[in-house]
């Protein structure tokens, strides 16, 4: 019971119901000898299951962060922490507005970091759309307090509203406090792409992965090939990293 329970729910709930949908269409075009248009529905189904799958997102993941470790002692005299987004307009313990899951654990990690090496926060994030009421790096900041990393050690860079925009931002208070061997800390899904930023930037980094979404050894079962809305999403987070490396590379860096 327990197991067709997970089945129904994975084709109830989205994404399953889409592609469920998606895919009765098609047959539906193809019985009717709409070849070519139920093709396409069969086609954009099948797509989206993939993505839905833990094994494709998994893999996307695994080609972002395969070449990060966790160094041991890193070298640095700054740690710099850049977010990745907000849920704005929520209440909380100490403020209002949250950080987003992908920026929880990089302010953890970030705070856990400090408290081994005992470095300075530069920690990078604005207004991203500009109608927000609080920026990125004030709510980052308000939860490394909480998390016991004393105020005067966090520094904040509160106008940038992309990855490219955090290196050139975070370059110039590093060149203006003097700091010269930075530790860049975010998900280790970003960092190909942050590190090809900051490189651009002129302030090469030392790079460390605040936490991975990808599995290195997996035994997967029938039931990783359910559609889920978790590995979905981390799916859209690979191809937005993947289409990100690429803009980076031909277009704006």
């Amino acid at each position: 019971m327990f197991t067709v329970k997970k089945i129904v729910a994975s084709l109830v709930l989205p994404p399953g119901i889409f592609i469920l949908l998606i895919g009765i269409v098609g047959l539906v075009l193809i019985h009717n000898r709409r070849w070519r248009t139920g093709m396409i529905n069969l086609a954009v189904g099948l797509a989206l299951w993939a993505l839905s799958t833990v094994p494709v997102a998994n893999w996307l993941l695994q080609g972002l962060e395969a070449d990060f470790a966790l160094p041991e002692n890193p070298p640095g005299d700054v740690i710099i922490l850049l977010g990745g987004g907000i849920i704005p307009g929520v209440p909380d313990l100490s403020g209002e507005a949250a950080p987003a899951s992908t920026t929880m654990g990089r302010i953890v990690a970030a705070a856990r970091l400090y408290r081994s090496l005992r470095l300075p926060i530069i920690v990078t994030g604005g207004r991203v759309y500009g109608d927000e009421d609080v920026a990125e790096s004030s709510v980052a900041r308000r939860f490394l307090v909480d998390l016991g990393v004393p105020d005067d050690q966090i520094i904040e860079e509160n106008r940038a509203r992309d990855t490219a925009q955090n290196a050139r931002l975070t370059a110039a208070i590093c060149r203006q406090r003097g700091f010269s061997r930075p530790i860049l800390l975010t998900a280790a899904f970003h960092l190909k792409r942050a590190r090809m930023a900051f490189d651009a930037a002129g302030l090469p980094v030392t790079a460390f992965p605040a936490y991975f979404l990808a599995a290195r050894q997996v035994a997967y079962s029938p039931r990783h090939l359910l559609p889920s809305a978790s590995a979905l999403h981390d799916s859209a987070i690979a191809l937005h990293e993947i289409l990100g490396i690429w803009y980076y590379r031909w277009i704006e860096l």
